[in-house]
């Protein structure tokens, strides 16, 4: 093998998952020399629920995706809520800032139609490209990357890095940045099904009871799912928190195939031949329990930051609008005629996503210790499921939708608990920057 260096470019964007090429997408419409590097090759496979909140929608619209069902998306009204014999179906709500509906789509071809967009917009994306380690200057700050290309080893250069590499943060531990295990961590497991009677369904469907036909009076750990995908399929799958005391001991695929096993016949979700392909897990990184966001011209975006929401499992909204979010820093930072002051924007990353979600991922880490325990979980869906008003406010709050300020009563009691709620990250960034500063 051979080791050579590549031309430099303005930005390195590792990983061309959803934040990635948000990150390039953003980047290279601002009109920055980006170079988007993907270790895998399109379409490729991802563990994922496949549905998008209207959150996750509004970022892809203002990538100028096509959202419509002749494009290949499928539209959602809001979230069915089932417990036992309670089911709750909650509209999503009609907000300024968000459109009105949700998504399904599978991840097979979700980021490449993202990769696509970051390469219209400007970017290079290169596939096939394993990045291994981060590259430093003499001052022991992120000047690139190394990497494995068609056989040879590669090394590509720029003055900063955006870290959009997964769960498995490799390029953050290389910088000492670990997860913070009090921070919450799930796991989840999917597999697709054949199913004509649900896979058109309105609604997203989650269940927040999981009984076997086993055990029909044990409340197994975790909440399940059941997503329509419109072309005859439908994404089922569950998610276990690390609150949970089944975390780490449960066998998560039998607990699927016996929890499916227990839904109605008609479903045909309890009949295994209509499974269509394996069932597939991953890591859900939680509640920033990555941090500092930013650190020595490393920036993280998405997973590799722990940025999914502990309220709901969701990751890619969050991937999607950080990308946004440290393009902007970005641009910013690359107009800054010092390297001292270019450093000091680059650090206002770390505020501005603690700005963002840092009180709000504070009330998703207490939410997920309290569900976590099955009583306070009974509690929950025997009393709150029959209180369609109280359900309102909190889909809200599971979702993330609100406007600001609050246009109704719900909106305000929302972003008063963000208010009220503290936030451990600012002080933990500074903690973090200070301590980097001195050595």
């Amino acid at each position: 093998m051979t080791t050579h260096a590549t031309p430099e470019a303005d930005v390195i964007v590792v990983g061309a998952g959803p934040g990635g090429s948000a990150a390039a997408y953003h980047l290279a419409s601002r009109g920055l020399d980006v170079l988007l590097l993907e270790k895998t090759r399109f379409p490729r496979e991802k563990v994922c629920g496949d549905g998008l909140t209207p959150r996750a929608v509004a970022q892809l619209l203002k990538m100028g995706v096509d959202t419509s069902e002749a494009a290949g998306w499928i539209r959602n009204r809001g979230l069915r809520v089932v417990a036992d014999d309670i089911a709750i179906e909650l509209d999503w709500p009609t907000l300024q800032d968000f459109p009105a509906y949700g998504l399904t789509r599978t991840r097979l071809d979700f980021d490449q139609i993202l990769a696509d967009r970051a390469v219209a917009a400007g970017a290079e994306l290169r596939c096939g490209v394993k990045v291994t380690a981060p590259v430093f200057d003499l001052a022991g700050r992120v000047c690139g990357v190394t990497a494995v290309a068609d056989g040879e080893h590669v090394t590509y250069r720029a003055p900063l890095v955006i870290a959009a590499d997964g769960v498995s943060g490799r390029l953050a531990l290389a910088l000492g940045l670990k997860r913070d295990e009090k921070r919450p961590m799930g796991v989840a497991v999917r597999q697709y099904y054949k199913s004509a009677a649900k896979h058109d369904d309105e609604y997203l469907e989650s269940w927040l009871s999981l009984r076997t036909a086993a055990e029909p009076d044990v409340l197994q750990p975790g909440y399940g799912w059941i997503f329509g995908l419109g072309d005859g399929r439908v994404n089922a799958g569950l998610g276990v928190l690390n609150s949970s005391e089944g975390y780490g001991k449960t066998d998560y695929r039998a607990l699927l195939r016996d929890w499916l096993a227990n839904t109605p016949e008609e479903w045909g979700l309890a009949d295994e031949a209509n499974a269509d392909g394996p069932v597939r897990g991953a890591a859900l990184p939680m509640g920033f329990n990555r941090t500092p966001h930013y650190s020595r011209g490393l920036m993280l975006v998405g997973d590799s930051g722990g940025m999914v929401n502990p309220f709901n499992g969701e990751g890619i909204a969050y991937a999607v609008e950080a990308g946004e979010v440290a393009a902007a820093v970005v641009a910013d930072a690359l107009r800054a005629r010092s390297v001292p002051r270019r450093e000091a924007v680059l650090r206002t990353y770390a505020d501005r996503m603690d700005d963002l979600w840092g009180s709000y991922y504070r009330m998703g880490g207490i939410f997920s210790h309290l569900i976590g325990k099955p009583t306070v979980m009974r509690l929950c869906t025997e009393h709150g499921l029959k209180r369609p008003a109280l359900m309102r406010v909190v889909l809200k709050l599971l979702a993330n939708l609100t406007d600001r300020p609050g246009r109704d009563t719900a909106d305000r009691i929302v972003n008063g608990m963000r208010i009220v709620t503290p936030s451990l990250g600012r002080a933990h960034v500074r903690l973090a920057s200070f301590t980097e500063r001195r050595v």
